[in-house]
């Protein structure tokens, strides 16, 4: 995924020997101005909420011909307006929304006659903006919100618009603001702005909050600060990842893209290293890069390609959350010389992976390592997982018993009786024999697959800490952690000691004639070594009593105990969907899975159970009741289904990031209902993924069906509630219930995106 801003992103963006159209007008001279004075209201009072001020905005843009439905318009910027205040100091308002109720961005403004509360720290609005921009108009709507946030946070222009004569005076003061051009720096003051265009971009920011998806009116508002300066165009480079790879790692790329789409200053090319895969960023983009942007919960691939770069490093939320202020900190590093920068060599042998994560706290770095190592995991128990399912399909659950016997004493040519006896047991299958022999082979490699579980882990947490030298190591103390039954705590252990062990060798500096063996053949063996006694002689015996004690009070469990533990694992599933709970509790479930241990099965089924139910309650609310969500989410609802069904719980994402306070308090209830009625009927499930289609997995399976649909059905029911009772400014509501509820209630929204 790559963006720029530079002039060949846009058609209509002029390029430097082109003069661009004034701001407030469209590239197509045919095309109305964005304000015009039948657009302006002076000296109106519509009411004391701003609800109601939104409602006459829409209404006044509608009789002036500039959008086809007041009603469509009004429901479209108040949810918006949900989404967060878009209140600014100094009494100004900028409400704003992408809606499918104009045709070219319009921009329609009041002057008030009382003041309303629109969620400013510093009290309420007397000037209006509202920014209605078409669905094809995202650039333009960055652009006008961008222009209009910069210019009133200086105190004359706001104080020039309540000057204004008549509507005509207004329209002309609006229309120069927006044409004008900024003023370039003088070396001087372009200098003092390296340190303060950060704190002047996060001052302006600051009044009005970001978007969780994209870029909002904060980061076009700090955007066009930086913008501003007339500087030549900083070329960055950037790299988002997530634990699995799924959502946040395409939303981080598409808010920071957003974001440097909306200024004149900074071209970006983004690198998504996710589950479909990494489109490496071009090698000329990294040359001619003036920094580099690490937005990552795991560790970077190929680091050494940046090598000298000037970096700025943080998880992948941040990118989510402050797009603008990561780009200004990359833009102020780009011209430091003291900046910290990506060691190694770009022809170096040995990568620089140890230096993932430094400038950042230890705590920090040790979880993206913990990450990196759950995200290169997950492959192996979705393969493994899978494979034991598709046994379970073709041959039945009892093939988890006799898989090794028919593989090892038959073939294609020799297949397998339907009575077949190990250690004693005769266990009867009603297939084909050729069914029978597949399910085994397709159990025996999705067992070997599932055994690679803690060596994976182990293997990549020190990946992620020391490079390709700690892979090796990694990889064999996982493997020696499963021989002492240290289990996958001690595959935690062994990754975090092969990673620093090989992190402490690669700030060595040997001379040359041993520096090609260090990475091959030093590190590896002496790593290895110091890992390996370290779990045979310190930590093995100990994690493995703990394990042992762990799997004892598992199995134990029953009644309210097994209960709690059911609630507390869907609290988790349901807390940050995908995230590092998340996979902390499915990490939990799969390690310890085993099919001849009932309570490991129990545990796999609650942590499947309590995955499915956000994306399939979000799925089943935009169903029962569409009016509240918009057209975007709905769309979302229906894809949720599948990913519901599949139990892939970044379905929700979208829905939990625009309205975390009403969605994630639903979900986890629903989740850990879902999760009692489960460990409660000892449904259990010998399958590490696939959701419903690894059903014949399932025991229990009408118990199965009760704790998802009942879970299911209160989360979805506690979003729908909370949506409809609790507004996310509650003061306003109570101030005008009816004023909001009537537009919201008598049309869909329409199709938008947040600002």
């Amino acid at each position: 995924m790559t963006s720029s801003s530079g002039s060949g992103s846009t058609p209509n963006k002029p390029t430097q020997k082109e003069t661009a159209p004034a701001e407030g007008t469209q590239a197509n001279s045919s095309e109305p101005p964005v304000i015009t004075p039948d657009l302006i209201m002076l000296d109106v009072g519509p009411g004391d909420t701003k609800e109601a001020v939104i409602k006459a905005l829409a209404s006044h843009a509608a009789v002036a011909g500039r959008a086809d439905d007041a009603e469509g318009l009004t429901s479209d910027a108040l949810t918006r307006e949900s989404k967060s205040a878009t209140g600014v100091p100094g009494g100004v308002a900028i409400p704003h929304c992408r809606t499918s109720h104009v045709e070219v961005p319009t921009l329609t403004f009041a002057r008030l006659s009382k003041p309303v509360d629109f969620g400013s720290a510093d009290g309420p609005a007397d000037l209006v903006f509202l920014i209605s921009a078409p669905m094809g108009g995202g650039k333009a709507h960055l652009r006008i919100l961008s222009k209009l946030a910069r210019s009133l946070v200086k105190a004359s222009f706001p104080d020039s618009l309540r000057e204004a004569s008549d509507e005509k005076d207004a329209a002309q003061r609006i229309l120069d603001t927006l044409a004008a051009k900024p003023k370039k720096k003088s070396a001087s003051t372009a200098s003092a702005s390296k340190s303060a265009g950060s704190a002047a971009a996060g001052s302006a920011a600051g009044s009005t909050p970001v978007g969780a998806a994209g870029a909002s009116a904060q980061s076009a508002d700090s955007s066009d600060n930086a913008g501003g300066s007339g500087q030549a165009v900083t070329h960055l480079v950037a790299i988002t990842a997530c634990p699995t790879g799924i959502a946040h790692t395409y939303m981080a790329a598409d808010s920071l893209s957003q974001t440097a789409d909306a200024r004149d200053d900074v071209e970006i090319t983004v690198e998504t290293q996710g589950s479909s895969g990494v489109t490496p960023l071009p090698s000329d983009a990294i040359k001619n890069a003036d920094a580099v942007i690490f937005a990552t919960d795991v560790g970077v691939k190929d680091r050494e390609r940046f090598a000298g770069k000037p970096v700025i490093e943080s998880g992948v939320k941040r990118a989510i959350d402050e797009p603008a202020v990561m780009i200004d900190e990359a833009v102020a590093a780009s011209k430091d010389p003291h900046a910290r920068r990506v060691k190694g060599k770009a022809s170096s042998s040995s990568e620089s992976s140890q230096e993932e994560g430094e400038g950042l706290g230890w705590g920090k770095r040790i979880q993206q390592a913990l990450m990196t190592g759950v995200s290169y995991m997950i492959p192996f128990v979705a393969a493994g997982g899978l494979l034991m399912a598709l046994a379970f399909v073709l041959s039945g659950a009892d093939i988890a018993k006799v898989y090794e016997t028919v593989v090892n004493h038959n073939a294609l040519w020799n297949l397998p009786g339907q009575h077949i006896t190990v250690d004693g047991e005769t266990y009867n299958f009603s297939q084909a024999p050729l069914l029978i022999y597949l399910g085994a082979v397709s159990a025996y490699v999705g067992t070997l697959g599932m055994n690679f579980l803690v060596s994976a882990l182990s293997g990549y947490i020190a990946y992620a800490l020391g490079g390709r030298p700690g892979i090796a190591p990694g990889f064999i103390g996982g493997a020696v952690s499963v021989a002492v039954g240290a289990g996958f705590i001690g595959g935690l252990f062994t990754g975090l000691i092969a990673g620093l062990i090989a992190m402490w060798f690669n700030t060595l500096n040997p001379p040359r004639w041993l520096a090609g063996l260090m990475p091959v053949v030093i590190i590896p063996l002496v790593d290895s070594l110091i890992t390996g006694f370290a779990m045979f002689i310190l930590l093995g015996r100990p994690i493995a009593s703990l394990m042992d004690a762990l799997q004892n009070g598992l199995n134990s469990m029953s009644g309210s105990s097994a209960v709690l533990l059911g609630i507390i694992l869907g609290l988790m599933m349901c807390f940050d969907l995908g995230g590092p709970i998340n996979k902390a509790a499915y990490l939990f479930a799969t390690a310890g899975l085993n099919v001849d241990d009932p309570a490991s099965l129990k545990i796999m089924a609650a942590v499947m159970i309590t995955g499915m139910v956000p994306p399939l309650a979000l799925a089943l609310a935009t169903t029962l009741r569409p009016k509240l969500f918009n057209k975007a989410e709905q769309e979302n609802g229906k894809a949720a289904w599948l990913l519901g069904l599949s139990f892939i719980s970044e379905g929700a994402i979208p829905f939990a990031a625009a309205d975390p306070l009403r969605v994630v308090p639903a979900t986890m209830l629903g989740g850990a209902v879902s999760g009692a009625i489960s460990m409660a009927a000892g449904v259990e499930l010998m399958a590490p993924h696939g959701g419903v289609f690894v059903i014949l997995a399932v025991t229990h399976v009408l118990m199965f069906f009760v704790s998802l649909v009942v879970g299911v059905v209160i989360a979805a029911a506690g979003v729908i509630a909370l949506k409809t009772w609790w507004p996310v400014k509650t003061r306003d509501a109570a101030k005008s219930p009816a004023s909001s509820a009537p537009s919201a209630q008598n049309k869909e929204a329409s199709a938008k995106t947040t600002a």
